[in-house]
């Protein structure tokens, strides 16, 4: 097994790319292994590295299909509707709570107030 060309922070030649770079310029790394790696030097820790990929190698990304748009829409719709009360939060539910902030804290809604768009709130 051959050991990788490791460089040193900005001091890549041409021709290679991390994923992110890639992805930037409308490329994937298409299955191609890593080619090489950057180290970035740190006191008193280990050094930060960032994969490198061949930009020749690399294949265009592929484009999103009406079927994908629709499961992502779906998924990202999914992320919105609380556990508790199976309702829209209209907002993505974070996964530190689990659930909306109206069933989470369900003291600190004002009695009667609008600016909350939760079923919870009386209107």
């Amino acid at each position: 097994m051959a050991t990788l060309p490791v460089f040193r922070w900005h001091l890549a030649p041409d021709g290679y790319a991390t994923r992110r770079q890639l992805r930037a310029r409308g490329l994937r790394p298409g299955g191609q292994d890593v080619a090489a790696q950057l180290e970035r030097p740190r006191r008193r820790r280990e050094p930060l590295v960032a994969y490198l990929y061949r930009v020749d190698r690399a294949k265009p990304v592929r484009p999103m299909t009406p079927a994908r748009w629709a499961a992502l829409a779906k998924a990202n719709a999914a992320r919105r509707i609380c556990p508790e009360c199976r309702h829209d939060a209209g907002y993505v539910i974070p996964p530190s709570l689990g659930m909306c902030s109206t069933c989470a804290f369900p003291d600190n809604a004002p009695e009667g107030s609008t600016w909350n768009s939760s079923p919870h709130t009386p209107r």
